[in-house]
């Protein structure tokens, strides 16, 4: 791996702690990744800023991975690598076609800085992130877990000043479908039992951050809710939708035609 931290390497992040198995639970939705590569679509030279394990990548594209994890970027297939958070690019102005960030300006600690280095650093910048003032909500989070919805709350900037921040000229809803294979937090909606997993926990960050003494009541009731059928009785509207909106969007900023927002 050619990973390297000009500067000095980043403080610990949080997935040096989670990340250890993260690809066989994050595994790139193809719908998602569709919406992502005609967001990018003409692009020679991307820079994927919080990477991970390079999920939603353009194939064909040459991809520079960058990522504050170590252990994050040591699962990462591609072989332009650097260690380094969003806030600091080690890039000339323009060094690229694109820059991508999925799910990951929520963790960024300079987020009006980092946005701004994907603006100095490529001519059209695409994200993919959450509104934390959607409604409807996540019924784990309104039911189970309301601590969940203190740390969004806290790490999420509401999606009007991360559009501001971008200069994004197109906002797209991206609805989650009930099958969606990238399990962060909200793919399990309308599959319950999942959520009684602690692989799939521990690849959600949120769940990550919580103790042990707040998460494991919480899934306690949720797995009594199950087995006596409550929790279908509750939520028997959702057994019928094929996707619901709960507040993903993806921007794009720069070059791109602009759209409907």
């Amino acid at each position: 791996m050619n990973a390297s931290a000009p500067g000095g390497t980043p403080a610990t992040a949080t997935y040096d702690r989670i990340g250890i198995g993260y690809r066989h639970v994050r595994r790139p939705d193809p719908r998602l990744a569709a919406l992502i590569h005609q967001a990018l679509a003409g692009v020679r030279t991307v820079v994927n800023v919080g990477a991970g394990t390079g999920s939603y990548e353009p194939a064909g594209a040459e991809v520079t991975a960058v990522d504050p994890s170590r252990v994050m970027l040591e699962q990462h297939p591609g072989r332009r690598k650097v260690l380094a958070g969003a806030e600091e690019l080690p890039f000339e102005d323009g060094a690229f076609d694109a820059a991508m960030a999925v799910m990951t300006v929520h963790h960024w600690p300079g987020l009006h800085r980092g946005l701004g280095e994907l603006r100095r650093v490529s001519r059209r910048q695409v994200v993919f992130t959450w509104d934390p003032g959607h409604l409807p909500g996540l019924w784990l989070v309104e039911e189970y877990l309301p601590e969940i919805r203190q740390l969004e709350h806290a790490r999420f900037t509401p999606l009007s000043t991360v559009v501001e921040a971008l200069g994004a000229h197109t906002v797209v809803p991206f609805a989650i479908p009930h099958d969606f294979t990238d399990g962060f937090q909200i793919a399990y909606w309308r599959r319950p039992e999942s959520y009684l997993d602690p692989v799939i926990r521990q690849a959600s960050s949120t769940f990550a951050q919580l103790p042990p003494s707040v998460v494991e009541p919480a899934i306690a009731r949720l797995r009594a809710d199950l087995a006596s059928g409550a929790w279908r009785r509750r939520h028997a509207d959702l057994l019928d939708q094929e996707s619901v909106d709960y507040g993903y969007r993806l921007l794009i900023a720069g070059d791109g035609e602009s759209g409907a927002s």
